[in-house]
């Protein structure tokens, strides 16, 4: 009875209706160009997604900036003229010496170029890179002026000279003279010599600087040829020993003393008889002899050598 029960129920639902019996329509199909055409249609009436900055023309990045300067679009113009900066720095740290760094040209320029965004107009119809440029290369001048602690005024006086100087020198193709520079710059004597002690100011000057180019793949710095002014020449201190030696070969001990005191510790007559206890007519007298006995010796080595 359950089977049977089961199976009624399975069983398609038969109404009567004139002794037909009648069935339900079969369902819809959806072919999958409907589907397709639904969603081509709802993508047509959504907005369209909005442009990225990079996407966008430059002109009307710029133009949104000047009416709304948010963060991030200045970020992005920032990002996209760095270039300028490293161009810049390059060029500019070829004419400089070796201990300036170029990173620090290209920091100081950074902030150039960020006040060249703040204050750029492009109603103004000019070129935001002719525009950023000055602006750049004025902070790297800046940051050099400050890195430098000689006064401006006196570096511009030593170009003033030095313009002069290359100026005579190329008209007559000789060394120009201090009376030709001072003339041609309209100054009296007092006052060239005020320039040209400006013109020649005390620089500091890194250890560590390249010296000059070599051959072999080490550089040659400052601190390697540079020379020691308290330190006397060995070969000086050595020619002294045998000269002195030389002189002195044959005299007594009074006489050595007069030598080595006149002539090396560079003392007077008077000073040298009050050390040996002698008068200063004595020292001379002493002084004349020695010196004539030199004479002879020398040339009568003079005579053997030849």
């Amino acid at each position: 009875m359950a089977v049977a029960a089961a199976i009624n129920a399975a069983a398609p639902t038969k109404a009567k209706s004139g002794g037909k019996t009648k069935t339900p329509p079969p369902p819809r199909a959806i072919s999958k160009s409907t589907t397709g055409d639904a969603a081509a249609t709802r993508a047509a009436k959504a907005p369209p997604k909005p442009l990225t900055l990079a996407e966008r023309p430059i002109d009307s990045v710029w133009r949104e900036y000047r009416v709304t300067p948010t963060v991030e679009i200045r970020n992005f113009l920032i990002r996209k003229h760095l270039d300028l900066v490293s161009y810049a720095a390059e060029r500019l740290h070829k004419r400089l010496p070796s201990e300036v760094e170029i990173n620090d040209l290209k920091s100081a320029g950074a902030f150039g170029l960020m006040d060249a965004v703040d204050g750029f107009d492009p109603d103004r119809g000019v070129k935001f890179e002719t525009f950023c440029t000055q602006r750049v290369r004025g902070a790297m001048f800046d940051e050099l002026r400050s890195m430098d602690w000689v006064p401006r005024l006196v570096r511009s006086r030593t170009a003033k000279v030095d313009k002069v100087r290359k100026s005579i020198e190329m008209e007559t193709g000789a060394k120009p003279t201090e009376d030709e520079v001072a003339t041609r710059l309209n100054v009296s004597g007092d006052e060239f010599e005020k320039l040209q002690k400006d013109s020649r100011p005390i620089s500091m000057v890194s250890l560590t600087r390249k010296c000059f180019e070599t051959d072999s793949s080490k550089d040659v710095r400052e601190i390697d040829v540079v020379e020691d002014g308290r330190q006397e020449n060995p070969l000086q201190v050595v020619q002294k020993q045998d000269l002195q030696a030389l002189i002195t070969k044959g005299l007594s001990r009074a006489e050595r003393l007069i030598v080595i005191l006149y002539y090396y510790e560079e003392m007077t007559m008077k000073e040298i008889g009050a050390t040996l206890d002698l008068s200063e007519s004595r020292v001379s007298q002493m002084h004349s002899s020695i010196l004539a006995r030199l004479k002879a010796q020398m040339q009568h080595r003079e005579t053997n050598e030849e």
